[in-house]
């Protein structure tokens, strides 16, 4: 498998981009000494707010005022300031103060967070305040200070700053190695793709390597002595393919000539430095702005479970009295068929439906089975181009003659003929290698105990894809879970590596009956047992139907209907649609894994749990509406198979509700992982809880703000940027002593 890495998340300057923008200089000629000119001030100790807020002696020298220099507004240009101007059309002067503002909000909220995280260690700890602030206070550095509030230099919280942090500056250097490697390399590069499963390569928000043992297995590797591949603890895993400590030297030293290009490292003063990483100046600020970043969350976490509490107490009663608010605001909006229906369309973890207009009797089924609402997979087998062309051949016939039973009889008898293979070619042969051979000694670590062999319905078949995601998705573990997607299902066909990199693959084909028995025992393999029942027309009998119309001269789309079956669950609840231990999603991440198999409706791969199906008339082809249709009436895990005019359609029931209430709440399940309930405490906790820190953190702000004793700004030292859109050959620096971008 071909070695890559998640970047980390980008920190407030330029460290992760820098690498992209050689070259690019917003300095003047007299650089470090203009990027190191304070442009604005914040001290929030001398205001009111302060004053009623933070009472104890000790809380003014717990911060100090903060500097914000031109680098600092300069590095956070470089990483955030383009798309501004390049997306939004802002001008630089927009841009800049948009910017420092931003700057100055943050410094406020950072010196505020400090000073309330205090006062939380002192109540959780059970001491004095004044105790706290000693101690804190004896600390001689910025990031000791912080690395103390966050719970000390060995604690989670630093270490995840610590993590994030290294990843960075690993991703810049990465970017810089990666192309000098392909540039230097004459082996095959793909450039296809296929759509991917959500959560990929995605790691868990609290992950770094080393946390179960209690310590950080995770260092910068650069090439040079105290920074090799060796002493990069987990990082190794993730090097790029083909790196030395040559070519990650030379990408080393073009990262750090961005940075000093940007005069955010300076030459002449740390000339010893600049092999040593960790000792240059801007590196131990990104530290500390890293610190800083967990120290305004910390303070937001903490406020936001005081504020959680009250979501939850006397049984529930708020969330009870939300969910009856926004289901009594749906009967009102969802009045009309076609308002309910753009709804469905929207339906996800964080988007709900809780009433649906009642649909009546339905003239498609009869007794208990009425029109039904739903949702649905669906697994296309194409006509391939040579049958396109006759099809096309038979529909310019067919507005000819106006014979639609022909039209059906010929075109049965060419999806007859359809073949399907494999499509996950550019998992193989794309821009990322997102293979590999699963192996006797890898441990699969999901639901099930047991080696990682994955399906295993041929011994020739041992290609699975996502090592990441599968092999270490526990709790506690690197990468989140891969979502409605099981990942057991081995590429279904012949696998031969390349002495280039590529692979030569040879799909096996199936047609219909194939792709049934395939489907049935995949779903079987994951459930665990023979759970899957259907049945299908006879070959004879379907391909020799000559009339394809009832009574009244309409199409009978029963006699374009191939087979229908169930998968038969042993518990069933609607409401735990997303919950991964029931069967329902299991069953749902199998067929789901053979969507991004076999389907070339890729449009249905980014639905959440397939395409919405009203009870009323959609515009989908009527074989397929009608098909869905039936197999919704049937319920979930109910499938069918259908003609079209795009070939075979295996269409697989995900969720369905009859018109009126959609869900019935059960609050006792409200911890329920993956239960409707936990799903809409956890998205109204996320909503509300959001709007709650975001009106709270907007609050600190401006009551700092509003007493202009709490920050200063000195434009005219900033003013050369504010400027650059006067020059009259868009962005020349060279009036202001300095070079175009």
């Amino acid at each position: 498998m071909k070695k890559k890495r998640l970047a980390a998340a980008a920190l407030t300057s330029c460290l992760v981009l820098s690498a992209t923008f050689t070259g690019c200089s917003l300095v003047s000629t007299n650089g470090n000494k203009d990027m190191e000119q304070i442009i604005a001030t914040v001290d929030i100790r001398d205001s009111e707010t302060f004053a009623t807020e933070f009472k104890a002696a000790g809380y003014k020298d717990a911060i100090a005022e903060s500097n914000i220099n031109k680098r600092s507004l300069v590095s956070y240009f470089i990483n955030t300031g383009y798309t501004y101007i390049n997306n939004y059309n802002y001008t630089y002067e927009k841009t800049f103060n948009l910017l420092l503002d931003n700057l100055i909000d943050n410094a406020v909220l950072v010196q505020y967070s400090t000073l309330g995280l205090i006062k939380y260690k002192a109540a959780a700890d059970g001491v004095s305040e004044e105790s706290i602030l000693s101690e804190y206070n004896s600390k001689e550095s910025k990031s000791a200070k912080y690395e103390y509030l966050l719970g000390g230099e060995n604690s989670e919280e630093v270490m995840l700053a610590k993590y994030n942090f290294y990843s960075s500056v690993n991703s810049a250097i990465d970017s810089n190695e990666r192309t000098d490697i392909e540039e230097d390399e004459d082996g095959y590069k793909g450039t296809d793709t296929r759509t991917t499963p959500t959560n990929l390569n995605t790691e868990q928000e609290d992950y770094f390597p080393g946390r179960e043992e209690g310590k950080l297995d995770y260092a910068i590797y650069t090439g040079y002595e105290g920074y090799l591949l060796g002493q990069s603890g987990a990082y190794k895993d993730d090097a790029i393919e083909g790196t030395t400590s040559a070519t990650r030297i030379k990408a080393y030293n073009t990262f750090i000539n961005n940075l000093m290009s940007n005069n955010l490292v300076d030459r002449k003063k740390e000339a010893d430095k600049l092999t040593d990483v960790l000792k240059l100046e801007y590196m131990k600020n990104e530290y500390a702005s890293q610190l800083e970043s967990r120290i305004v969350n910390k303070y937001n976490d903490v406020y936001e479970e005081m504020m959680e509490k009250e979501l939850t107490k006397d049984n529930y009663s708020y969330i009870k009295s939300f969910y009856e608010e926004l289901l009594n605001g749906q009967k009102d909006d969802y009045k009309t068929a076609s308002a309910f229906e753009s709804a469905m369309g929207n339906l996800s973890d964080t988007s709900f439906l809780l009433y649906s207009p009642d649909t009546g009797d339905s003239d498609l089924f009869d007794g208990e089975n009425h029109g039904k609402f739903g949702y649905v997979y669906n697994i296309l087998l194409p006509f391939n181009a040579k049958q396109t062309v006759e099809l096309a051949e038979l529909t310019s016939k067919r507005n000819e003659d106006k014979d639609d039973n022909s039209y059906y009889y010929e075109r049965n008898r060419i999806l007859q003929n359809i073949y399907t293979e494999d499509q996950r070619q550019a998992w193989f042969n794309g821009s990322e290698n997102y293979s590999f051979k699963a192996e006797d000694d890898k441990v699969y670590s999901g639901d099930t105990a047991g080696y990682f062999k994955g399906y295993d319905n041929d011994s020739n078949r041992q290609y699975l894809f996502f090592e990441n995601n599968l092999t270490n998705n526990k709790e506690g573990g690197r990468y989140k879970k891969l979502k409605a997607y099981d990942g057991r299902y081995s590429y279904n066909g012949y696998v031969a590596e390349n002495e280039n990199g590529s692979y030569t693959l040879v799909g096996n084909k199936l047609n219909i009956d194939g792709m049934l028995n395939e489907f049935s025992a995949y779903i079987n393999y994951v459930l665990g047992g023979e759970r899957v029942s259907y049945v299908k027309a006879p070959a004879q009998s379907y391909y020799g139907i000559t009339e394809f119309k009832d009574a009244d001269d309409e199409i009978d789309y029963e006699k374009l209907m191939y087979a229908s079956g169930k998968v038969n669950f042993g518990n069933f609840n609607a409401d735990d649609l997303m919950n991964a231990v029931t069967e329902q999603y299991k069953a749902m991440s199998a067929v789901n894994e053979l969507q991004f198999a076999y389907t070339t409706d890729t449009s249905v791969l980014s639905q959440y749990v397939g395409y919405s199906v009203s009870a009323y008339d959609t515009s989908y082809i009527k074989e397929f509406e009608y098909a869905a249709k039936k197999a919704i009436s049937m319920g979930e895990g109910a499938f069918t198979v259908c003609a079209g005019d795009y070939g075979w359609h295996l269409i697989y029931v995900t969720y369905t509700f009859d018109g009126g209430d959609v869900y019935s709440p059960d609050w006792t399940k409200v911890d329920v992982k993956g239960s409707f309930e936990n799903l809409f405490l956890e998205n109204m906790k996320g909503k509300d809880l959001k709007d709650v820190s975001t009106t709270h953190r907007s609050r600190i702000v401006s009551d700092f703000k509003k007493e202009n004793v709490s920050y200063k700004k000195y434009q005219k030292r900033y003013q050369n940027l504010l400027d650059l859109d006067k020059n009259s050959d868009n962005n020349d620096l060279e009036n202001n002593g300095g070079s175009k971008t």
